[in-house]
């Protein structure tokens, strides 16, 4: 017969990934109490929140106004009377005499207690050391008969951090780490890897919980996690949607693997001849109900990477524009695979009743683009406008003949021709309140292949972290998705070409895809040398001249939009150069 398990000893944990608005307070309360109240009913011990989950993340330079500051605090307090039934850690800012990254720790309607997180990322797209102080020492709760250690984000990156202490000198049983921690696609399965580790090397129980949503150009992935003491997942929430997690911990395994661990015995004897001690806080019991309902069955499918970038490009559109404000948006639709991504994106995102297409041929756009994006548009079911931009292209050249003089065409015409598109897309954008979608990618933002106040005008650049070769393979996963040729085939086959002279191609001005993406990757992601990327097997000519197109790019991708933040390296806040730069 089976060893009769310790009702007392069964640590109930919810993890509520919810999707959190920078700045919406209110509004951000009324998601955590939503989500107590469900935990409660499932009758759960512990429901945790994701990092700073009542101001949203991150709130950048909202800390600098004090206002903001006692704001937060007083819906805070609001907040805390109003959960009962359940133990809840909600993230927001405190104020003692600085400001501090926090949790909250609530029981019975009241804040028990509030930990600062002590590691601050200052990396990257983080910038915590500007705004927080650094919290002191870590702290460890007793609920029921289990111990607690709760901590924030970057704290459980570190494998001498507060977890460690927290097990070994405090005796927790279970980790409770709160996340706002951005997705990009190498993070997960890193993430994973690092949590399963600290399980096991503390001998724990570890629950991760991540927030979901867009804010600016971070993705937040959720994909809440729980690892038992031997670093086993056993618990994954599905990515970029919000949910509630239940999990049922055994707390009396982490007794029987510490028996056998003689390893932990010698850290344990190590920092006790230090006189190391960690608080240990009593939580009362809320009142609870006697009998648990079972937890709810759940199915998470697999998610491959083309699926995974997808979802995260749509879940980016669309809290762009549903916390920008805006209801709709339009795109120019050219007849190539970037707008045609851009527009399903978008469908998927907010509906195809929210979106518009705009075809604006010019003198050298040809019949079979023309062709493939109306039969886009007719295949997404989205409205569509036809402008041709013939006439107002010959009145600018007539207006300009007198100074152009007899000078032969040239790149002043072909980006007169992407303006007069970026004109009409943001008079569309003025008349009728959408937000413009701009269509370029990373390759072509990377070395500069865009026009200023053309082509890069608009609200919200989609896939600007999203590479040519990637578009492609994109593509093709929508079609197969779908099961059927959303994007038309030939859009995917043909040259890329703007089209914006005789027979233009992309490779006229760039080396092929294939070249000029691992390059950009070596240069722009891995912050490789000339010479390291020649070693690849790329012809030194080639790559000199994709480095100084990013160069001296510089200034044309400050003053564009924001975009999905894809790759470990964003251009954006993640690559942060300066304009005027003489170093080659």
């Amino acid at each position: 017969m089976g060893e009769k398990k310790d009702e007392e000893r069964i640590f109930r944990l919810a993890l509520a990934q919810i999707n959190s608005t920078v700045g919406d307070l209110e509004g951000n309360a009324a998601r955590i109490l939503e989500y107590a109240g469900l935990a409660r009913d499932l009758g759960a011990d512990l429901v945790a929140f994701p990092e700073l989950s009542l101001t949203g993340y991150p709130p950048e330079d909202l800390l600098l106004k004090p206002r903001f500051v006692r704001d937060n605090l007083r819906v805070l307090g609001e907040l805390a009377g109003k959960i009962k039934g359940v133990d809840a850690c909600v993230g927001f800012v405190d104020r003692k005499e600085d400001i501090y990254n926090a949790c909250a720790l609530i029981s019975n309607g009241e804040i028990i207690d509030v930990y600062h997180k002590i590691h601050l990322p200052n990396y990257g797209v983080f910038d915590e050391k500007r705004y927080f102080q650094s919290g002191r020492a870590p702290v460890v709760y007793e609920i029921g008969k289990v111990r607690v250690g709760i901590n924030i984000c970057e704290d459980i990156w570190y494998p001498e951090g507060p977890a460690r202490a927290q097990s070994v000198v405090g005796g927790a049983e279970v980790i409770v780490n709160m996340n706002a921690s951005p997705y990009d696609l190498d993070k997960p399965e890193f993430r994973r890897k690092m949590l399963s580790s600290r399980a096991s090397d503390n001998v724990v129980f570890v629950a991760c919980n991540n927030m979901v949503g867009g804010q600016d150009e971070l993705v937040f992935d959720g994909r809440g996690m729980v690892f038992d003491p031997g670093g086993t997942l056993i618990l994954e929430g599905d990515p970029f949607a919000e949910e509630l997690l239940i999990a049922d911990l055994d707390v009396e395994l982490v007794f029987r693997r510490r028996l056998h661990d003689t390893r932990r015995r010698e850290l344990e004897r190590t920092s006790q001849g230090r006189g190391e001690k960690i608080p240990l806080v009593r939580v009362p019991e809320p009142v609870k109900k006697k009998t648990r309902p079972a937890i709810p069955e759940r199915e998470v499918g697999t998610c491959g990477k083309e699926e995974e970038i997808f979802r995260a490009l749509c879940i980016g559109t669309r809290d762009y524009v549903r916390k920008s404000g805006f209801g709709n948006v339009l795109i120019g639709l050219s007849g190539g695979i970037d707008s045609s991504l851009v527009a399903v994106v978008a469908v998927h995102a907010l509906g195809k009743e929210q979106v518009t297409g705009v075809l604006m041929p010019s003198p050298y756009t040809s019949a079979e683009s023309i062709e493939d994006a109306k039969i886009l548009a007719e295949n997404l079911g989205i409205e569509s406008l036809v402008i041709p931009i013939a006439d107002i292209f010959r009145e600018y050249l007539e207006g300009l003949k007198p100074v152009f003089a007899d000078r032969p065409p040239g790149l002043a015409e072909e980006n007169i021709q992407a303006r007069i598109r970026g004109n009409i897309l943001m008079a569309l954008s003025n008349k009728f309140g959408w937000m413009v979608l701009t269509t370029g990618n990373k390759s072509e933002m990377s070395v500069g292949y865009a026009t200023l106040y053309g082509d890069m005008a608009g609200g919200f650049a989609v896939i600007k972290d999203i590479s040519k070769t990637l578009v492609w393979k994109l593509a093709e996963y929508v079609n197969q998705r779908e099961g059927r040729e959303v994007i038309p085939a030939r859009v995917i086959q043909k040259p890329p070409s703007a089209e914006l002279r005789p027979d233009q191609k992309d490779e006229d001005s760039l080396p092929p895809y294939r070249d000029l993406d691992p390059i950009l990757r070596a240069y722009i992601e891995e912050d490789q040398d000339l010479e390291e990327i020649v070693k690849a097997g790329f012809p030194e000519g080639v790559v000199r001249r994709v480095m100084e197109l990013v160069d001296r790019s510089e200034y044309k991708r400050r003053q564009a939009p924001p975009g999905v933040k894809i790759t470990p390296r964003a251009l954006g806040k993640d690559r942060r150069m300066p304009v005027i730069n003489r170093y080659k």
